[in-house]
């Protein structure tokens, strides 16, 4: 297997974040990821959503 590919690390995340990931892929993530890139990418994934749900709640609200 080779190193995971942003989209690869972006996939990964938002699969984690919505509880589906695959167990092949979370085995790929564990063995060849960088755990700094999941780290940015999570932060990344968790101020988006935010931003995202105080948005949709501005817009109903």
């Amino acid at each position: 297997m080779s190193k995971p590919t942003v989209i690869d690390v972006a996939k990964s995340i938002f699969a984690a974040a919505i509880g589906v990931q695959s167990n092949k892929n979370r085995e790929r993530d564990f063995q060849h990821g960088s755990f700094s890139s999941y780290v940015i990418g999570g932060v990344i994934f968790t101020i988006a959503f935010i931003f995202v749900i105080v948005l949709i709640v501005s817009l109903v609200l």
